[in-house]
Order: C-alpha cells, then structure tokens, then sequence
C-alpha cells in the first residue's frame, strides 16, 4: 500500500499520561485504580466537548481524537463505534528514546482497538548521538513494516527536533533562534533520514512553523520519491493561543498541510479550572468544544482564502 493520507484532518489529541498523571494531578508512582479512575474523567471531559464541538458545527467526516489506551479505553471503543476517526499512540509515555508501551505485544494492543491512526512521538534529531537514532529507526521500521503489511491502521508520525547542546550554543542558548533558524532545516534531514531507513507515514505531525517557505520544504521532503499523498498536520507544542493561531494561518494554505492536532492549548486551562472549581464541569466542556472549533475555523478560513485569491 502506498503510503500516504491527504484529506482533511482536525484532531484534538489527548494521549497525554506522563503529564496528566505528574502535572495536572501531581501523583509520581504507580497510580492506585481510583488515580487511574479520575484521570479517565477528566478525558471524558475532553470527549464530550469534541461531541459538542460536532454538535455545534464541527466536521465529523475531518474531525478526530487522539487517545491513549490506558485512560481512554472507553473512549477509543465508544468513538469507534460513533464512526469517530480515532488515533492511539504506541509509544511508551515521557521518554526521550522511542520504544513501545507493550513491547512485543505492540501489535496485539493496535488490533484490540484498530485505531484510525496508530501515532508515535519520536524526539529525533538528526545530528544527534548515531546509535540513538540508529535504536529508533529500527524500532520504527518494525512498526512501520506492521502497519504497511498487516495492520489495519494508518501511521502518524509526531516528529520532536530538540536541539542538541552544540546547536543551541550556536544560537547563543536562544531557543527561540533556534525554532526558527535551525530547526525547520533539521526537521527535513530527520524526515529524510527516517524515509532511507524504512520508516513510511501516511501522515506527519510536526511542530509549528513561523514561515510559509518552511512548511513548503517539510511538504517537499514528506513527498518526496513518490510519496505524493502523504500529509502533514500541525501540533501545538501546548503554546498559547496566538502562537498557535499564527501557525495554523500559515500552514492552512501550504498545500500538503491537512490539518492540525492541539491538544494543551484546547483543553489544559479548562480543565485545571474545573479541577479547582473554578469552573463547573459543563462550563469546561463548552470551552473546550469552543476552543477546538476556532481552530477548525482558522485553519478553513486560511485555506479558502488562498483558494479564493488563487
């Protein structure tokens, strides 16, 4: 099967553990059944505002969630059945090295729910330590492989460039100078590297981009050698609002670009208010269904626009 996803694509992604668990509750450890309980209520909070968000307008057949298995087991077994498209991560939660949650029994886990997507997180950068990333490229060529043989589920890639020390120091330690100088041109040699290694995504989920001229380049790279239909959705990197509001405008209209998936910047503060009872838990959702919806419409608005001057 050829590799590859070009429609439109609006996920609000949710597949966050590490930092639910620490950040939004602070409990460290192993979590009691009653931790793990509350942390599955607060996803469902998320899942009826991206219910609502449908309700109000929404596009079902471009809309998605992004939700992990182990607090959202309901969740993906209910969107499934709703005709949600859904994606679930494989990747073992807060590691700076990729590997898979279930180890051996990754594939095992993917066909218990056959997600839509089955996504990774993987912090690559390409003039990091060789061994590192020679560890990951194999563990994601078997993924990969899977997918593309046996699996029924397409395969999204969310691709992390931090900067190594050598390159922060040559930006004098600024990392904003570093988003936007240096990462964009590393960002395309990961996706190179990962292509010759066997990796193949129908879909690439990449950090935001200040300028039209680079998400044109990471298009550029994601196709490359007959890779024609393969897309590329924006994340949020849990920015404020602006932030993310001025890279959706500017990768709307970049043909190749098919969408987003912001999860923090949607869902984090309200959900924090109704923890401390600031906000009731209808209140939540309704700003949370609010939040995903204006992303939906800056992202639509951006590309007819260009559509329209075209």
């Amino acid at each position: 099967m050829t590799p590859g996803f070009d429609q439109p694509l609006y996920i609000l992604p949710y597949d966050h553990r590490g930092s639910f668990q620490t950040k939004m509750f602070g409990w460290t450890g192993t979590l009691t059944a009653d931790q793990t309980a509350q942390i599955a209520a607060a996803k469902q909070v998320i899942y009826d505002a991206f219910k609502a968000a449908l309700a109000a307008g929404a596009p079902k057949e471009k809309a998605g969630i992004l939700v992990d298995e182990q607090f959202g087991a309901a969740i993906l077994r209910d969107a499934s059945k709703q005709g949600y498209s859904t994606s679930c991560p494989a990747e073992k939660s807060g590691q700076d090295e990729f590997d898979f949650e279930y180890g051996e029994d990754f594939a095992k886990h993917i066909e218990a729910f056959n997600p839509t997507f089955c996504k990774v997180l993987v912090r690559y950068n390409p003039e990091g330590e060789k061994d590192l990333n020679q560890r990951q490229s194999a563990r994601l060529k078997r993924l990969s492989d899977y997918l593309r043989s046996k699996g029924r589920s397409r395969f999204m890639f969310e691709l992390l460039v931090p900067p190594e020390k050598a390159q922060l120091d040559r930006v004098k330690g600024d990392k904003k100078a570093y988003d936007l100088e240096m990462r964009p041109g590393l960002m395309v040699q990961a996706i190179q590297q990962l292509q010759d290694a066997g990796v193949e995504p129908d879909v690439w989920k990449i950090e935001g981009l200040d300028r039209r001229e680079d998400c044109v380049k990471i298009v550029a790279a994601a196709r490359r050698g007959g890779r024609n239909k393969v897309g590329c959705i924006v994340l949020g990197r849990g920015e404020d609002d602006n932030k993310v509001r001025q890279w959706l405008a500017t990768a709307a209209p970049v043909p190749g670009f098919i969408g987003f998936a912001v999860g923090r910047t949607t869902f984090w503060d309200p959900l924090m208010d109704m923890r401390a009872k600031k906000m009731t838990r209808e209140a939540a959702v309704t700003e949370i269904a609010r939040r995903f919806r204006s992303w939906v419409d800056i992202f639509e608005k951006a590309r007819a626009a260009t559509k329209a001057q075209a």
